[in-house]
């Protein structure tokens, strides 16, 4: 497959996608393995979530799809929850239902035929909000963070999406201790390079069973020949 001059994949999230950029982050490694075939955009938002997240998005996915000759999404990846989560009254809350409807609607924008962000062809993938480790983060709760995690692989089901499900990896590599989380949390809510690492294998592991025709592996480069192939004059 050879992708079009401009393709690219999109990170929409929280701080938690914003911060994808550190060394070893799932969206520098994706960067580094889809280079010369798809550019990656991050646009996480730290400290959003769903409800504040979806004005934005309107904006965001607009500008780059409703344009002429702008590059085409052939993967978005949502992922939201962190701060939906958090107990009430903090501000940042989302109840449970809501967050599902708002995550809903965000999928429906890109796949409803009757949205004016219709895109077809854009490949959808949602991910689970991590473990919280409550030791390390008081303001953030272990069991309802679990629950938020629950919702997005209940709608990922119900709407036939793929679920990277970052909760469930990182408990079962914890050995199910949530102290032992700190191995994959900086500060017991956001990740560092081994949590990363975590997301970049899972989202990997969905491209290649459930979108392999937009693997790296699968796509020409955006600017060929390869620099041996270049003629001398």
């Amino acid at each position: 497959m050879a992708a079009n001059t401009h393709d690219v994949i999109m990170l929409f999230g929280d701080s938690i996608t914003q911060g994808g950029w550190v060394p070893g982050g799932f969206g520098q490694r994706l960067a580094e393995n889809y280079a010369r075939k798809m550019d990656v955009i991050n646009r996480g938002l730290s400290g959003y979530q769903t409800k504040w997240a979806i004005p934005m998005f309107e904006q965001i996915f607009a500008m780059q799809h409703q344009q002429l000759h702008v590059p085409k999404v052939q993967l978005l990846t949502i992922w939201f929850g962190a701060n939906d989560a958090a107990p009430f009254p903090n501000r940042q809350h989302v109840p449970r239902d809501q967050y599902r409807e708002n995550l809903e609607h965000l999928v429906n924008m890109v796949r409803s035929p009757t949205s004016p962000y219709y895109s077809p062809s854009t490949r959808i993938i949602l991910i689970t909000p991590p473990p919280v480790n409550s030791h390390q983060r008081q303001d953030r709760n272990f069991d309802a963070t679990k629950s938020y995690a629950e919702v997005v692989n209940e709608l990922g089901t119900a709407l036939a999406i793929p679920v990277a499900d970052v909760w469930t990896a990182m408990w079962d590599a914890s050995g199910r201790d949530e102290r032992a989380l700190e191995k994959f949390l900086h500060d017991g809510l956001h990740l560092n390079e081994a949590g990363y690492e975590v997301v970049y294998n899972l989202i990997m592991k969905i491209i290649e069973e459930k979108y392999p025709e937009i693997h790296y592996d699968r796509l020409e480069m955006v600017f060929p020949p390869y620099w041996a192939n270049v003629e001398v004059e």
